[in-house]
């Protein structure tokens, strides 16, 4: 069943498009009755009801609004077994579901984002620490609870969750990760999915506002301080921006990106928008509390920085005094910078390009690896 609530007519006309292409008549969930001893196990209705909104504050965008009953023993998910480019990741659809811990919670996913830790996981850059193969990437998750561990406190079935489902980015990340039909998740990792934003956008924002918030707060960031973002349209510069204006208190935020993206910072409320194709940062004639370089150019923001100042390096070399970390996912985090959401002082920011269907997940990593994208890149919906 579906109703549509929408402000214009071309709201309307796209989620009617949506609804007839996507999801009616043939969207549907073979579902299959699993093993009765798996924890949480709970019999309830096998059918899923879908209602779709246009994006508004008062409801969300795609909202499953159902109870799901047996979860099948096998899914759909996009699947590597051996180390390399985008062209390792295969389609396959008789997966194992993963099964729940005491403190997990399973989670029928409907939407997914990547990352660049995705990628270069995909590469064996850290297969050291890695989980074994074959491999289910995926880090960000934005779905409905389906099954509860025994250990669980706060999340119940029917639950509208999201988060970043690996609590070390590199340390042991799950096999089974996001891009699947199913993926099985610390509860401590995840938040209830803020009421006016859709799976979409709930999707993309984890990892990057983990991230962003954790960077700010390692560098002791706090009200009146000035700051550059390098690569401010990115997914993480985007949220690193917002964070520092609208939470922190940010007396000045400055950031990079290209010309045509330029009016895109200033809707963030940058107040300085620096177009990095015709303007160098080294001959800027302010320097700031901290510098945010998203993109890796380490060398170059430590010149910008005050005496005394921070600088955060996610990527690329390290010039002292700039340091790097790897974030640790929390759903306290989550639930902390839920009310910025709710009130729309911090926005989530996906892609234009998307977001990217199941059968797309190829050309979506590989536009994220092009360095191109607005925010973050979106898988949706799954299957």
């Amino acid at each position: 069943m579906a109703a549509i609530l929408a402000s214009t007519p071309s709201q309307l006309n796209s989620y009617c498009h949506f609804i007839s292409s996507k999801l009616c008549p043939s969207f549907s969930l073979s579902l299959r009755q699993s093993n009765r001893k798996t924890i949480g196990y709970s019999p309830v209705s096998s059918r899923i009801r879908l209602r779709v909104f246009a994006n508004s504050q008062s409801a969300p965008a795609s909202v499953v609004t159902s109870e799901v009953a047996s979860v099948p023993s096998e899914m759909k998910a996009w699947v590597y077994g051996e180390y390399g480019g985008v062209d390792v990741l295969k389609f396959d659809s008789s997966v194992s579901v993963p099964e729940v811990k005491e403190d997990q919670v399973l989670i029928k996913v409907v939407a997914a984002a990547l990352n660049p830790v995705d990628g270069k996981r995909m590469l064996g850059k850290f297969k050291a620490t890695d989980s074994p193969l074959p491999t289910v990437p995926g880090y960000d998750v934005a779905g409905v609870v389906v099954k509860v561990g025994s250990q669980v406190k706060e999340l119940k079935e029917g639950d509208e969750v999201y988060g970043n489902i690996n609590e070390k980015a590199l340390d042991g990340p799950k096999q089974f990760g996001s891009l699947a039909e199913y993926t099985a998740v610390e509860e401590k990792l995840l938040a209830v999915k803020p009421k006016n934003i859709d799976f979409v956008q709930a999707a993309g924002l984890p990892l990057a506002i983990e991230t962003a918030y954790e960077g700010l707060e390692k560098t002791n960031f706090s009200t009146g301080k000035s700051i550059l973002v390098l690569n401010g349209a990115g997914g993480v510069g985007s949220l690193v921006i917002q964070l520092a204006k609208n939470v922190f208190g940010a007396s000045k935020v400055a950031a990079t990106a290209s010309t045509g993206k330029l009016e895109f910072l200033k809707s963030l409320g940058v107040d300085l928008a620096i177009d990095y194709t015709k303007e160098n940062i080294e001959d800027l004639p302010e320097k700031f509390d901290v510098v945010y370089d998203a993109i890796g150019q380490c060398d170059k923001a430590v010149k910008v920085v005050k005496k005394g100042g921070s600088v955060v390096a996610l990527t690329g070399a390290v010039t002292p005094p700039g340091f790097r970390f790897v974030v640790t996912s929390d759903g306290a985090v989550l639930k902390k910078l839920n009310p910025y959401l709710e009130s729309g002082k911090v926005k989530p920011i996906v892609d234009p390009k998307g977001p990217f269907s199941f059968s797309q997940v190829v050309e979506a990593f590989a536009y994220v690896e092009s360095s191109r994208a607005t925010g973050k890149v979106v898988i949706h919906p799954i299957p």
